[in-house]
């Protein structure tokens, strides 16, 4: 049995941890209202612009003479993968991490081999781990700190130009979608191209939108913006994720850590009970003996 000195040693470390745990678990609480209340106000809109897009697209003939609609061959692929800049989440990061390698053998390997599979890193622990395997041409950390829609847009800017330009021929985004506190989907979405949207009458609601100047002039100013909402809302979604995932596991290693002390206190008092009991029987042990000179 080990000494009562290292049983109260492991009491106390055990101690500390639960605090930092404990605290961590509340901090992440508070950031995740925040961001999931962002993300439930931006989800609708996200949604309206879609709707938008598909309506003015069923009113349009010219989507194929559109840049960002232009199917090819994927010679040159881009992953943007949204991790996080910290760890103690969980499974949040590695799921990534594993899908991202997931989806380059599945359906890039060639391109891969080739060296044509690229990354944009959005979060550290992705960076680290993504970057030993595939060339990284942008790494952002600073952005999910403080996410700035401005921040967003030139990333966006950057990927629509790349593609416009042949330069790249799709992008594809990996990251968590927030369904709850307790629940993160692992998402692959094409980002680029655009995919050519369904305008069956029995699908695509019609409206009577009076358009001006013309649907295709709205379409080339529209679908900009769609694309930086999207990116945005895969990011706010990510950083929702994140402070569930973490807030998750900081409950259980709390959890476990009150587990821990309990037990240490049983054997810390049935430690003390035995040196107690030995102290005793030495004590009169050691009377019996005078008794008897």
């Amino acid at each position: 049995m080990a000494s009562l000195k290292e049983i109260r040693t492991r009491i106390s470390s055990i101690e500390s941890t639960q605090k930092i745990t404990s605290s961590m678990k509340l901090v992440s609480a508070a950031k995740l209202r925040h961001a999931q209340t962002a993300i439930h106000y931006l989800r609708p809109y996200s949604q309206k612009l879609s709707e938008i897009l598909s309506n003015l697209s069923a009113a349009s003939e010219a989507e194929d003479d559109m840049p960002l609609f232009n199917q090819r061959e994927p010679e040159n692929v881009v992953i943007l993968a949204i991790t996080s800049n910290k760890g103690l989440c969980g499974a949040f990061n590695s799921n990534i991490i594993k899908t991202v390698n997931h989806v380059v053998e599945t359906e890039y390997a060639s391109q891969h081999h080739a060296g044509n599979v690229k990354l944009i890193c959005i979060g550290k622990k992705g960076n680290e781990q993504l970057s030993r395997i595939y060339p990284v041409i942008q790494y952002h950390e600073g952005i999910l700190d403080n996410p700035e829609f401005t921040e967003i847009a030139e990333i966006c800017d950057f990927l629509m130009d790349e593609f416009i330009h042949h330069r790249i021929d799709k992008v594809v985004l990996v990251y968590n979608q927030f369904l709850n506190a307790a629940t993160q989907r692992i998402t692959v979405e094409d980002f680029l191209p655009i995919s050519h949207l369904d305008t069956n009458e029995e699908s695509t609601p019609t409206h009577d939108y009076i358009i001006e100047p013309s649907p295709e002039e709205v379409l080339l100013e529209l679908i900009p913006k769609i694309l930086k909402n999207q990116l945005y809302k895969a990011l706010c979604d990510s950083i929702a994720s994140e402070h569930g995932a973490r807030m998750i596991s900081m409950t259980k290693a709390t959890d476990n850590a009150t587990e821990i002390l309990r037990d240490l206190r049983l054997k810390y008092n049935n430690a003390r009970q035995s040196s107690i009991t030995n102290e005793l029987i030495e004590i009169v042990s050691g009377a019996e003996a005078l008794k008897g000179n």
